[in-house]
């Protein structure tokens, strides 16, 4: 039986539909990601899974609870880190996590708890002295205080630096290995493609599709571009005429040439043999965003949080 079970969910906010009839299962044991742009419901469905709201049409059952008439049984076995916490400036990181595992019947070990977040040398330092990446293990060291069974992330990695972005990212992967089933609500599509076992896109309040990761892109074909500057002329018929090659575009002096994954050898065997010199060679394979804009028919936001002066250590 699956973990976690949503059926036609509704909710709205006066006027505003923020979801509209999302249905998705998480089975036991996997990273279940929630995907899609700012303000598209990803965060009010997990809040009605969490039974911090209550919806206005649907059924979410939870571990075989509903989290709103279960709320306190749900509490104990599912643990949250949501998109925004904070904590009083002055108290401990120790102190934090003895407080909150006095919540819990079920409870962890907190030294275990700081070394398997990286948090020992802390374990003494107040709130407001923590960098950012520090802030977010101990949120996630906080869900995770009360071994839950089902541990959910809500926007994990933003504001933090590529290196603080990439620990969190194998701190998740650690957490899975534990036994807990995690459901990751994130709308960086390089995070959910690295991390998730499957994913349920959502867009303006709906699931436009559940999926793997390879599942989705391959909705979206496997076709590659490789772009370069010419710094000797090429003709694009010659290009276009190439077994391998799909399409050719020029965009000022770069040029783009498609197709499947062998088009790189293709393209470059055929420079070589016209004696065509290029600079900026790159290659792009098919994203999450890419399967994003197939099924939506619009882009998503940036595939990388963007980074920001707070460091991880």
């Amino acid at each position: 039986m699956p973990v976690i079970e949503v059926e036609h969910l509704h909710k709205r906010y006066g006027d505003k539909i923020a979801v509209d009839d999302v249905s998705f299962t998480v089975e036991q044991g996997e990273i279940f990601g929630v995907l899609g742009p700012n303000g598209a419901g990803k965060t009010t469905t997990v809040e009605c899974v969490q039974g911090l709201r209550r919806a206005d049409g649907g059924t979410v059952r939870v571990l075989g609870l509903d989290p709103v008439r279960d709320r306190t049984e749900v509490r104990q076995r599912v643990g949250a880190q949501l998109q925004e916490s904070q904590l009083p400036d002055k108290l401990r990181v120790r102190e934090a996590l003895d407080l909150y595992r006095s919540f819990y019947r079920n409870r962890a070990d907190i030294d275990e708890l700081l070394d398997d977040l990286g948090l020992t040398a802390q374990r003494d330092t107040a709130f407001h002295k923590l960098s950012g990446g520090q802030k977010q293990r101990l949120s996630v060291a906080l869900a995770l205080v009360g071994r839950p069974e089902i541990a959910i992330l809500d926007e994990l990695t933003t504001g933090l630096d590529p290196q603080g972005r990439r620990d969190t990212w194998d701190l998740v992967e650690r957490i899975r290995d534990r036994g807990v089933t995690v459901v990751l609500v994130t709308h960086f599509m390089e995070e959910a493609e690295r991390l998730c076992d499957r994913l349920a896109i959502i867009d303006t309040g709906r699931v436009v599709a559940i999926d793997t990761p390879s599942g989705l892109l391959s909705r979206v074909g496997t076709e590659h571009r490789v772009h370069f500057r010419p710094l000797d002329p090429v003709d694009d018929a010659l290009l276009a005429a190439l077994p391998e090659v799909t399409g050719v575009r020029r965009s000022g002096d770069e040029v783009t040439v498609t197709g499947p994954e062998q088009v790189l050898q293709t393209v470059l065997s055929a420079l070589a043999e016209q004696k065509v010199r290029y600079a900026g060679l790159r290659v792009e394979q098919p994203t999450l965003d890419d399967a994003f804009v197939s099924l939506t028919g619009r882009a998503a936001r940036a595939t990388t949080p963007p980074s920001t002066d707070e460091r991880s250590s």
